[in-house]
């Protein structure tokens, strides 16, 4: 069995804005946005690259970290890791199954009760039944949820929809593992669990890609850095070990409502 392992070869993603008439807002909106440069393609339609010939290696071990400015490109290219966003040129390799925290909300449907959102998720990450019955009980008691799983998730308060939605992404077992900041969810307690949790998904996975405006968590988690600016990679390079033992084990600038 193969190791896991991310390949991309001189991949570019390109978003087409159709409406002409209204180009200069569209390039204003999607350059403070994407960070990406505005062109043409072939049928003469504006377009913005959001991702722009970029080519690299992730291996098993590796714990990537990227940076830059809001717009610089990273979280495209996360979803472009993910399989979101399809490379408009290039070629991207995955090996291994693939878990993304980009946005742990996504898919809950807000007329199905918690309960159901654990299977409708399950379904979503390729789970058979007895696979996600299996998880049931786990994901609810980490929810702490009780009798509101068996409610509407629409009737349920913005935190306790993130501690459903994070206890079920955070209960999948991945090779790689792509993260949009350093996740943490509800009151003091449960942030500390949140966390745990969090650290024991990002340990047992052989591949770690993670976009971060937070240097200290660069330094903690990553062994490599990529910086990244309009869509391109300007810098890779090795994370140096910080200084000192003490480091928050939750980003403060990543810290969710509850």
């Amino acid at each position: 069995m193969s190791s896991s392992s991310i390949v991309a070869r001189n991949i570019s993603v390109e978003f087409p804005i159709y409406e002409n008439s209204h180009r200069s807002l569209k390039k204003a909106v999607l350059n403070l946005t994407t960070g990406g440069r505005i062109g043409q393609d072939a049928g003469r339609h504006a377009i913005v690259k959001a991702i722009d010939d970029l080519s690299f290696s992730f291996t098993e071990g590796d714990r990537v970290g990227l940076i830059g400015h809001n717009g610089s490109g990273k979280t495209t290219l996360l979803r472009t890791l993910s399989g979101v966003y399809a490379p408009v040129r290039g070629e991207l390799k995955v090996h291994g199954k693939i878990a993304s925290l980009l946005d742990v909300s996504m898919g809950l449907d807000p007329d199905a009760t918690g309960f159901e959102n654990i299977y409708l998720r399950g379904i979503l990450d390729g789970l058979k039944p007895a696979r996600i019955r299996s998880k049931i009980d786990e994901i609810a008691d980490f929810s702490e949820l009780g009798d509101y799983l068996n409610l509407p998730v629409r009737t349920y308060s913005s935190g306790m929809m993130l501690r459903l939605a994070f206890a079920i992404s955070t209960s999948v077992e991945a090779d790689i593992l792509i993260m949009d900041e350093w996740l943490s969810v509800g009151d003091a307690e449960f942030s500390i669990k949140a966390a745990e949790r969090l650290e024991s998904l990002v340990g047992k996975a052989s591949v770690l890609v993670v976009a971060s405006h937070d240097p200290s968590l660069v330094a903690r988690v990553c062994n490599r850095k990529i910086s990244m600016e309009h869509g391109k990679m300007i810098a890779d390079e090795p994370v140096v070990a910080p200084q000192v033992s003490e480091v928050p084990l939750v980003s403060q600038s990543a810290q969710l409502p509850h």
